[in-house]
């Protein structure tokens, strides 16, 4: 099993859902950058459960211990490695799966991949609990970005079911604005549509089902000229960070689908001089041509599936017996993954930024500040 991703900077997770602890390992980070631990925390409680009505009551602190790679605050250029120690497992919750696989969930496939030696409980190494190690690492990599570049990524809750918001237009906006949002327990950009979303959720979390939902993310501040066509595009570099986050099955740019429905006339960004610099008048195709970025905020939307482990029975296997049964899922579930996952999918992009900017620019990037 690898869990490693990375071209320049290298980042490794570790653990499992319910194991001694969760972790991150990230390599070739530049000796000298200071660790915002403040800041971090700040995007780790985004992600904590047992917050709200909307999510699971487990709580975790998703506290991190720097084992290496910091030293008074700074790093030091060797390997960052920083645990969360595992502290409100319930794994009985989890005994009756052993052998019946969820519906929806990664139990058969992780099964047959791993010869049934797999750690089953509350998903193991698959179980979405291995986000805050991933979030720790984007988080550091976010402040970096703030910092050195004035890079920032903001997202925002698309849709719940069939109640959809308008969403951040595709140009003319800077994510620094929509900071505001990170400290938003639901962040929308209208209340009106998310008192109707909160309300939907409950009603499925009332009936013991769940619901899926989209996000809608900004990066500004990308100068043009980073990432590379074809294989390394910077859109496969996103979604296949993106995709590699529990839950999610599907991440379009710009306009997305819906450029389909154009005419090339008005699917072409036209470019402008604004303010001085190369600009365009629209942004359908959300910042990236020809794989690599045009100067204009990089905009996609994510797609987050209903959480698989719900409360209502479901047919499916027991593959000991090897004959069909019914389970019904004990335990503490998340109705809605949707804003949970909203940080991590922000510190997930900010990872793949950085390691863009680190293949193009390597120390120049630090240099600024570290001088």
């Amino acid at each position: 099993m690898g869990s490693v991703w990375g071209n320049k900077l290298k980042v490794s997770i570790f653990g499992e859902s319910h194991g001694e602890g969760i972790g991150v390992v990230i390599d070739n980070l530049p000796p000298g950058i200071k660790i915002n631990m403040d800041y971090i925390n700040k995007q780790l409680s985004r992600r904590a459960p047992g917050k709200s009505p909307l999510s699971t009551s487990r709580r975790e602190g998703d506290s991190v211990k720097i084992l290496s790679g910091v030293f008074k605050g700074y790093t030091t250029g060797a390997p960052l490695c920083g645990i969360i120690y595992n502290e409100d497992q319930k794994s009985k919750d989890y005994s009756q799966l052993k052998d019946n696989m969820r519906p929806g969930h990664s139990d058969y496939p992780a099964w047959a991949k791993y010869a049934g030696f797999n750690d089953y409980r509350g998903g193991g190494h698959f179980s979405g609990r291995l986000t805050a190690p991933l979030l720790f690492a984007g988080a550091l990599a976010m402040h970096i970005l703030e910092t050195y570049r004035d890079i920032f990524i903001a997202s925002h809750i698309k849709s719940i079911s069939h109640i959809e918001d308008d969403g951040i237009k595709l140009i003319d906006y800077d994510a620094a604005h929509f900071n505001y949002l990170k400290d938003m327990e639901f962040p929308v950009l209208s209340e009106e549509k998310g008192e109707l979303m909160k309300a939907e959720i409950l009603k499925a979390k009332e009936s013991g089902d769940s619901l899926g939902g989209t996000v809608g993310t900004i990066i500004t501040n990308i100068p043009a000229g980073y990432g590379d066509p074809f294989f390394n595009t910077v859109e496969s570099k996103l979604s296949h960070m993106i995709f590699s986050i529990p839950g999610i099955k599907g991440i379009e740019f710009g306009a997305g689908f819906n450029i389909t429905k154009m005419r090339g006339s008005s699917a072409n960004d036209t470019y402008i001089i604004k303010d001085g610099k190369i600009s365009t008048k629209t942004n359908n195709n959300g910042g990236i041509i020809g794989g690599i970025t045009n100067g204009m905020p990089v905009v996609f939307t994510t797609a987050v599936k209903p959480t698989s482990s719900i409360a209502l029975p479901q047919e499916t296997v027991n593959i000991d017996k090897m004959e069909e049964t019914v389970l019904q899922i004990n335990g503490r579930h998340d109705p809605c993954i949707v804003p949970r996952v909203i940080p991590v999918i922000e510190g997930a992009s900010a990872l793949v930024i950085l390691d863009l900017l680190m293949e193009r620019d390597g120390e120049k990037l630090f240099r600024q500040e570290l001088s």
